[in-house]
């Protein structure tokens, strides 16, 4: 229960039951949604975001009568790592740049305060800034500034070539019925 209300609110698709295995899928739909590694689960949201209604039906679900369950710790882990990119995808697909320029801005305005305040500590007081870990930290937050830019950017030109080389549309208009 409490996997499914995570996935949920991450993906913004509501479903009783993201494991259960018994699903169906209208042809156009199964055509569409590119399925990697163990993302089978996440269908339902990788389909809303192509542009389709996802319902969902009750079932009979008996309790298993043979073996045991194969779900433990390191499935669960991998699943939260899907669902980490499966949100990413569903918010970040078509932008990557507003994410990774986002935290390059952030980290590397955070590194220029911090160089800012030693500089004009060195300046005024005349201390001695050399030895300080702060100026690591400002050194290393503005180089991870420039390196998320850069990721955004490499992003950026991925995206633009994934939908171009396939010649796929980047937004999916559903026709009214």
């Amino acid at each position: 229960m409490m996997a499914n209300r995570l996935i949920a609110k991450s993906t913004g698709v509501e479903l009783h039951d993201y494991g259960c295995s018994l699903k169906v899928y209208h042809w156009e739909v199964a055509k569409n949604v590119q399925l990697y590694g163990e993302l089978h689960r996440f269908i339902p949201a990788l389909a809303s975001r192509i542009g389709v209604r996802v319902a969902e039906a009750p079932v009979n679900d008996r309790p298993r009568q043979y073996g045991q369950s194969k779900y433990n710790i390191t499935r669960t882990i991998r699943v939260l790592l899907d669902l980490l990119t499966v949100s990413f995808l569903l918010t970040y697909m078509g932008r990557p740049m507003q994410l990774f320029g986002l935290a390059g801005l952030a980290s590397g305005g955070i590194g220029f305060l911090m160089g800012l305040y030693l500089t004009l500590l060195k300046f005024i007081t005349g201390a001695d800034i050399g030895n300080r870990p702060l100026l690591s930290l400002a050194i290393l937050l503005m180089i991870l500034g420039v390196q998320f830019l850069v990721m955004g950017l490499l992003g950026e030109l991925l995206i633009r070539t994934y939908y171009e080389v396939q010649d796929k549309p980047i937004y999916v208009i559903r026709a009214e019925e």
